[in-house]
């Protein structure tokens, strides 16, 4: 199959659900009020509450979620065939990911923007509250964890990225500089700013830096040096207005996707590539996971991720200056990642081998398949670049720039997600000191998840990698489908049709119980089992506390409409109160 028939269709198919299904959810699922008074306008404050341009709050949004893992999981999920992965990734993208990433950010900004934890408290019941912000703490904590390995796995293995990656930072400082002081429209800076860095690419490229001595004279593998001056960075750019660096920066990469993926479809079609990868592997080796759930969770960034919901609840909600704009950023958001999840299916399932033979070794067993993810999408995107006559190299240094590039913003986001989240946690336990210091709660943000990336582990891959991060699939995908949970009963409360949203809900709740439950008994066999069996057991049980509280507000709500009584409300006395104790 030529590889960039498929392309062409998937991007068409994506073209259709943004022009008409996310209409339909604009009008007749979440309302959307042009003259509503977005909380950035409400509660502007010129750090963390900014009206943005929508072209710049798609920049942030997307380059927020994308992180690593839309690339990562479909390139392993091909382990199943590219068939199952391409179908996943499409449909998630149209009807899943596409009304969870729209809906939590409509939902989050019509309440003061709040984060998802927070709103479960308000919209199912108080109960729900501190159990969602608990598998909260423990999703960033691991994504915060395992994008700080990843990057300096990268780093280690492609020392020429190190110099384009840090002097963006002060590149994108003075962009954000700039606009922020004359007020100029982000798009000419921007693009110069792209262009900047391309260069530094080639400089980079040239001039590869390792710090293998440093590492040395430490006593520590070059990885885990990389990882704590990557906690040492995000602790500094998680204190800083949004403006300054975050915003600026993402619009950067934002360009990044479109300028990665014309190059990917440029590639496969001047290559004429063909994709050599089984359309369904049959021939799997004794003990790999079954498709069935494992491709749902495997797949999560890139179809639907309970991240977004973190993310849009979290700085997006913040930043909206209309609420239409919200179809925009969290719709086509969500397109972008499922674009960026095709183009990883294309490259290691067309572009990392030539022949079905090269494809096999490569894919021998899942583990392999999950180790050599990462490495497969690099590859890949160098063959296609290879093919428009850039040195190989070169072009490795590009597609290496372009996943730490994506990454990187994650954690930014990330960090300063957990620290919203151990400040919120800290004012519900009554600890104030720790809610009302930036620096304390800062601390605790970092300190976790790099102790967590520095522990040794019974793999080269570490503790949180190797380990833990079997349990992220799960504990992403339920807190995708709680936070559909959250947006369903908000719809409902409202008075429309919430069939667009529950539909997504339940089959990802069924995969994911499914998933915890299977994983249960693969734990207890397991040598870590000493932390997986009992961290796979309390997700459980959340998860089915969290969905019986779901079910039971659905019932009464339902019960209310056909009884006649109105309970449409999207800002209760008690949402206000909240929201002016958080602020």
């Amino acid at each position: 199959m030529p590889a960039i028939v498929i392309a062409v269709v998937v991007l068409v198919l994506y073209a259709l659900g943004y022009v008409y299904y996310s209409k339909y959810l604009t009008t007749k699922v979440y309302a959307l009020d042009p003259a509503f008074v977005t909380p950035a306008h409400q509660f502007a404050d010129g750090v963390d509450y900014v009206p943005t341009n929508k072209h710049v709050l798609f920049g942030h949004h997307f380059t927020s979620v994308a992180g690593a893992a839309p690339i990562v999981g479909p390139a392993i999920a091909v382990f199943w065939g590219w068939v199952p992965a391409l179908l996943w990734v499409t449909i998630g993208t149209i009807f899943a990911a596409g009304v969870h990433d729209f809906g939590s950010l409509v939902v989050s900004v019509r309440h003061k923007a709040q984060n998802i934890g927070t709103l479960a408290s308000e919209v199912i019941s108080k109960r729900s509250r501190i159990l969602f912000l608990l598998i909260i703490f423990f999703l960033l904590t691991l994504v915060n964890a395992v994008f700080a390995v990843v990057i300096g796995n990268l780093f280690v293995a492609f020392p020429g990225a190190v110099i384009p990656i840090w002097f963006e930072i002060p590149l994108a400082i003075a962009i954000g500089q700039y606009i922020y002081r004359t007020r100029s429209p982000a798009l000419v800076p921007s693009i110069i700013g792209v262009i900047a860095l391309y260069v530094l690419i080639w400089i980079g490229n040239n001039n590869p830096i390792e710090i293998t001595g440093l590492a040395d004279a430490l006593g520590m593998e070059p990885r885990d040096v990389w990882v704590v001056i990557m906690f040492a960075y995000t602790f500094i750019a998680s204190r800083l207005p949004v403006w300054l660096l975050l915003q600026p920066r993402d619009y950067i990469n934002s360009h990044q996707l479109f300028i990665a993926l014309g190059v990917t479809f440029l590639g496969v079609l001047v290559g004429l590539d063909r994709i050599v990868a089984p359309a369904l592997n049959t021939d799997l080796p004794e003990g790999s996971p079954n498709i069935f759930p494992f491709l749902f969770i495997t797949i999560a960034c890139g179809a639907i991720s309970g991240f977004h919901s973190l993310v849009s609840s979290g700085t997006t909600s913040k930043q909206l200056d209309k609420e239409t704009d919200a179809r925009h950023v969290g719709y086509l958001g969500a397109v972008g990642e499922g674009s960026l999840a095709m183009a990883s299916i294309l490259a290691v399932s067309a572009g990392v081998a030539a022949t079905r033979v090269e494809w096999e070794a490569l894919y021998p067993d899942y583990a392999t398949a999950s180790g050599g993810a990462t490495a497969n999408f690099v590859n890949g995107i160098a063959a296609f670049a290879n093919n428009l006559g850039i040195e190989l190299t070169l072009a490795a240094t590009f597609a290496a720039v372009v996943v730490i590039s994506f990454a990187a913003t994650t954690m930014d986001t990330g960090v300063r997600l957990q620290r919203y989240i151990v400040q919120e946690i800290a004012t519900i336990v009554r600890w104030h000191w720790l809610a009302r210091s930036l620096t304390f709660s800062g601390l605790v943000a970092v300190i976790v998840p790099l102790l967590l990336a520095l522990m040794p582990g019974s793999t080269d891959a570490g503790f949180a990698f190797g380990t833990l991060w079997r349990l992220f699939g799960t504990t992403n995908q339920l807190t995708a489908g709680l936070a559909l949970a959250v947006v369903a009963v908000w719809v409902t409360r409202n008075g429309r049709n919430p069939l667009a949203v529950l539909v997504p809900m339940v089959f990802l709740l069924v995969m994911t119980v499914w998933a915890l439950i299977i994983q249960l008994d693969q734990f207890w066999a397991a040598e870590e089992r000493w932390v997986l069996v009992p961290l796979d057991l309390i997700i459980l049980v959340l998860a089915l506390w969290l969905i019986v509280e779901a079910v039971i507000r659905m019932r009464t709500l339902v019960n209310e409409r056909r009884a006649g009584v109105t309970s449409s409300s999207d800002t209760t006395p008690a949402e206000a109160e909240e929201g002016d104790g958080q602020r």
